[in-house]
């Protein structure tokens, strides 16, 4: 099977090691995801949390609860900061613009998924770190869970044989009042194909290869919102397989990452899983971590199918994500999710949304 040309095999358990050197992290944006880097920061030894940018009351509350700095813009943190690297966690519209601040000051930086609302947009920025030598990382966190690693080791040692197929759940049903505390919520770009599809595409890139075509749909949000709450999309991968995604933030279900990972304890576990992984041997569920083959390497309908649940390593993926920026800061680490990994989900996500639209096949390579 064909994977990403920037995957490669890493040693998680290295992520979780005390690092020598103290490395001084900021956050750009400190709402509730920028909350979760904080904390990971927190349980890494070798790492420090340096300081806060954001403008808003609740911003400066955070951190003068840590006693931390607070900066109104990243122009600041660089003049009176100078942290080894910054977490952008950031309305996504933000991203490209505060990344090329970071780039300018030729300051490391994570930029929480998706990297830019369009590719065009997201290529300036991954265009500019490369020609200034930046570090530039995308919180694709999911990549960072040892379960994820299994997966992916499995794949790659042929142990379902040749990946056939692909389908991916994402059902899920967010409250009112998630839209009422973020109103940009609401608006174009910020449904959930941009803000919840964008990890499961990065994912299945990642454990089944790169997607040549999409052809999707979408409906309109029964709530009145400016964009999509169900979509669905069939893709094609350079490899010959064909995946396909249904995705909803208005359905109750436990068919979801969220709700079946356990990555983030605020979401009630369901124990189902939302990924499945057909290949010519056997088959993969996630993220129960379930091979499905038949007795005796035979591959007969007829013939008793059994699953054998895969052990694996346990270990917070975003801990996991700073300890390797980290590390990458420190050159001691490649990076595992670099700017060109993240361009191309939102070429992939671009299509899809570009899909929607006309009704028509959508080549990736054509975003």
């Amino acid at each position: 099977m064909d994977l990403p040309v920037n995957a490669y095999q890493y040693t998680f358990a290295t992520w979780n090691t005390f690092l020598t050197d103290i490395i001084n992290l900021a956050i750009a944006g400190i709402g509730l995801v920028g909350r979760r880097h904080a904390d990971a920061i927190d349980k890494l030894p070798g790492v420090s949390l340096c300081a806060v940018v954001d403008p808003e009351e609740h911003g400066r509350n955070y951190a003068e609860k840590r006693n931390l700095p607070c900066l109104n813009s990243l122009e600041d943190l660089f003049n009176e900061v100078s942290p080894d690297g910054v977490i952008l966690a950031v309305p996504t519209k933000l991203h490209i613009e505060q990344g090329l601040v970071c780039v300018k000051h030729g300051c490391p930086l994570l930029v929480e998924k998706p990297l830019g609302t369009t590719s065009s947009e997201s290529q300036k920025l991954v265009s500019a770190a490369e020609e200034a030598g930046v570090v530039l990382l995308v919180g694709h966190h999911r990549r960072y869970n040892p379960l994820i690693q299994k997966a992916r080791d499995v794949i790659t040692a042929g142990d379902i044989g040749r990946v056939r197929a692909v389908h991916v759940s994402t059902w899920f049903y967010k409250p009112d009042d998630y839209f009422k505390k973020a109103p940009w919520r609401k608006r174009n770009g910020a449904g959930p194909i941009s803000v919840n599809l964008v990890h499961d595409v990065d994912l299945i890139r990642y454990l089944c290869g790169e997607v040549e075509t999409v052809q999707a749909q979408s409906t309109p949000s029964v709530r009145g919102f400016e964009n999509e709450d169900v979509a669905a999309a069939v893709l094609k991968f350079c490899n010959g397989a064909i995946g396909t995604i249904t995705l909803s933030d208005s359905i109750v279900a436990p068919w979801s990452w969220e709700l079946t990972s356990r990555e983030y304890p605020i979401y009630p576990p369901t124990g189902e899983s939302s990924i499945f992984i057909g290949g010519s041997h056997g088959s993969l569920s996630l993220p129960d971590l379930r091979l499905w083959t038949h007795r005796n390497g035979l591959r007969d309908w007829w013939t008793p199918i059994s699953a054998t649940t895969l052990t694996r390593e346990g270990s917070d993926p975003l801990v996991n994500q700073v300890a390797h920026f980290a590390e990458v800061i420190k050159k001691t680490a490649d990076p595992l999710v670099p700017g060109l990994e993240g361009l191309q989900t939102v070429k992939v996500i671009e299509a899809i949304q570009a899909s929607c639209i006309n009704g028509q096949v959508v080549a990736v390579d054509d975003i």
